[in-house]
């Protein structure tokens, strides 16, 4: 388990940029999707990760919390394109072996049921290991959560400051 605090929004989403980084190989290494898992209260700074984790992609889109949508997909691009093939070389600090090509960002936060999840083609997102996915309120769906998801835990502590754990 590591704890972070964070001074500011922007230095919440560079953490996150940051590790955008470190989860790139990981389907290379697992074959798996990666499911981040990011738990909070309101306010407590998921959907500011959530958008550093996209721009550590390279996703362009802004990114903006799913509350009434549930799920969004950003197509990942690296220098403007589309990325079309399984290995490529990405910018300045970032590893090579990826095979992401979509950031799924889905909030729970309005889901009563983790079956209303199951509707939405779930279990279709979180087993494309092309995929990236952010969950925001994932203990809304914690019976269909998988069990290797990241979980990340963020607590308000002021206006500025958030602590960040990663589990």
């Amino acid at each position: 388990m590591k704890e972070i605090i964070t001074e500011s929004l922007e230095e919440t989403q560079e953490l996150a940029r940051k590790f955008a980084g470190d989860i790139l190989p990981l389907p290379k290494k697992t074959g798996k999707t990666v499911v981040l898992a990011l738990a909070g209260d309101l306010g407590s700074g998921k959907t500011t990760f959530a958008q550093g984790i996209a721009k550590g992609l390279g996703v362009k889109d802004f990114i903006t919390s799913p509350t009434f949508v549930i799920i969004k997909e950003y197509k990942i691009r690296i220098a403007g394109k589309i990325l079309r093939q399984k290995s490529f070389e990405v910018r300045k600090g970032l590893r090579q072996g990826a095979s992401f090509r979509s950031l799924f960002h889905i909030d729970c936060y309005r889901l009563n049921k983790p079956w209303q999840m199951q509707e939405l083609g779930f279990e279709e997102i979180i087993n494309n290991p092309q995929n990236i996915v952010v969950i925001e309120w994932p203990e809304k769906i914690a019976e269909i959560l998988p069990k290797d998801a990241i979980k990340i835990k963020f607590e308000f502590i002021d206006e500025n400051r958030r602590k960040i754990i990663f589990e």
